[in-house]
């Protein structure tokens, strides 16, 4: 069995704070947002070249992978053993600006 993608201590607090930000309208929402969260990064670590390259937003490794049912994307590095996402972002946002430090 392969082992889930990890997520970075700074996705790991985005992850949070998204799932704060989300409880305070719709409670079960948030739970569905970590859970999501949770199915991908198992997803990613069976398959860790899924995702979507986009050299034109972060240079390789770094691959993007769709948050099911939310907004958000996980941004993460395939090559790692298991693969390790390091953002947890919401599509909407400036994407190339929101990562320029990757």
């Amino acid at each position: 069995m392969t082992s889930p993608a990890r997520l970075s201590p700074r996705a790991l607090a985005e992850l949070k704070e998204a799932v704060r930000w989300i409880r305070r309208d719709r409670p079960s929402a948030a739970n569905h947002l970590r859970l999501a969260v949770t199915n991908l990064a198992r997803h990613l670590g069976a398959h860790p070249y899924s995702g979507i390259a986009r050299p034109d937003v972060t240079r390789p490794p770094f691959r993007f992978a769709v948050v099911d049912g939310f907004p958000y994307l996980v941004v993460y590095n395939p090559e790692r053993e298991p693969p390790l996402i390091v953002r947890v972002v919401h599509g909407a946002r400036d994407l190339p600006e929101v990562l320029r430090d990757l």
